[in-house]
């Protein structure tokens, strides 16, 4: 693996460990390295009788003797529970054994320095192995008991931390959540209210145009009214002479004509305040539900707000800016509508594309890691795989324990013939 791919791989490893304690951490990590063959093992070159090139390898467990070409599998084990004295003399080194039947373990090493390096060692392990089958003192188990006490107090706190930190992300995310609903619902309602002003405005236009209608046509009743009346006072007072008669006689027949005229202007206009009535009715109950509308969007956020069309005018009325300003608005709304539909489709076909993309390239990148890892087996690696595939060994110990079962004078033979 390149370091690229060991930090991208670390980096998602720490990530599964989130909130976990340091201490708690270097715990599990030594749990699982102790099962490793080589773990805790110092190696050191050194030579038997023969003069045979061998590696002496010192841990907890004990002493161990391993082939140069395989530092996985010893060849020959001895626990710590079975030697007596350890000692040196120049290069020399003396192991002697419990049972005083068995031959010493003698072996040579290249210097002096390093006898004394694998003494340290053997007495260091030695000390520590003999403490772990010892039983604890008092003052030891009141030291472990409290390191449980505060082990468990820290476990409780993290817990508690934890349980404090889920529910301010969730108090976040319903905040979060709440603050974009009312931010909807202000929109919607910012669109009804628009919705509303312009049924409003269109409302006044109408009642304003009805009332000018309503005062023309009384206007003209009333010189309807005027005219009668002075046809009634013309007849009254017509002159006795042929010439007056003839002449009222055609002022009386103007005035007649002249008040039809004005009796049919009048019911024309009167017709005309009819409609406009009836406009004015429709659009307050345009309004009326308008107003509906916004209270039920203040209830109910989650449909959308629908913009109210004005009745349409008579066709001998003239139109307003307002009006076709409204039609034109809801024109854009519908075309805006149309477009977030297609855009929509478009992006979940696109994101559907991008996930088959993304997975064709997990596959492909899972593949040149296996084939990187395998490019990468080290020596110890093969052998490994080789112990395990002939049904071997599955860790050290298990692999010590197989060792000792010969006896030591068995072992100290099959070292000397190596």
């Amino acid at each position: 693996m390149t370091p690229e791919m060991w930090e991208e791989r670390i980096t998602a490893w720490y990530a599964e460990h989130r909130g976990r304690a340091r201490d708690e951490a270097e715990m599990e990590y030594l749990k699982i390295a102790q099962d490793l063959e080589m773990y805790g093992v110092n190696y050191f070159t050194i030579r038997n009788k023969k003069g045979t090139e061998l590696l002496l390898g010192v841990d907890a467990l004990g002493l161990h003797i391993y082939d140069p070409e395989n530092r996985l599998t010893p060849k020959i084990s001895f626990p710590w529970n079975e030697i007596r004295n350890i000692s040196y003399s120049d290069k020399e080194f003396t192991i002697k054994p419990l049972d005083k039947k068995i031959d010493v373990f003698k072996f040579n090493s290249s210097k002096l320095r390093v006898n004394k390096l694998i003494l340290q060692l053997c007495i260091g392990n030695h000390d520590l192995f003999m403490r772990r089958r010892k039983a604890d003192s008092l003052e030891v188990q009141q030291m472990k008991a409290q390191a449980r006490e505060e082990k468990a107090r820290k476990q409780m706190e993290r817990q508690r931390l934890a349980r404090e930190k889920q529910m301010r992300e969730e108090a976040e995310r319903t905040r979060d959540e709440l603050e974009r609903r009312l931010l909807q619902m202000k929109e919607e309602a910012t669109m009804a209210n628009e919705a509303l002003m312009r049924s409003e405005e269109t409302a006044d236009l109408l009642a304003e145009k009805a009332q000018i209608t309503e005062e023309e046509a009384k206007l003209l009743a009333q010189k309807a009214a005027e005219a009668e009346q002075e046809m009634q006072r013309i007849k009254a007072t017509a002159i006795r002479t042929e010439e007056e008669k003839r002449l009222m006689e055609q002022k009386v027949l103007e005035a007649e004509v002249l008040a039809l005229k004005m009796a049919e202007e009048s019911e024309r206009r009167a017709k005309e305040a009819d409609q406009l009535k009836q406009d004015l009715q429709e659009a307050r109950e345009a309004e009326r539900r308008a107003k509906q509308k916004l209270l039920e969007i203040a209830t109910k956020p989650t449909y959308p707000p629908m913009n109210p069309i004005p009745p349409p005018l008579p066709p001998d009325i003239p139109s307003f800016d307002i009006i076709a300003d409204s039609l034109s608005f809801d024109f854009k709304d519908t075309d805006m509508k149309r477009l977030s539909m297609e855009i929509e489709k478009e992006k979940v076909e696109y994101m559907e594309k991008s996930k088959h993309l993304q997975e064709q390239l997990n596959e492909l990148k899972t593949e040149i890691e296996a084939l990187k890892l395998k490019e990468r087996e080290t020596a110890l690696d093969v052998l490994h795989s080789e112990s395990s595939d002939r049904g071997g060994p599955s860790s050290k110990h298990n692999t010590i324990k197989k060792l000792t079962l010969q006896s030591a004078k068995s072992r100290v033979a099959f070292f000397e013939e190596l």
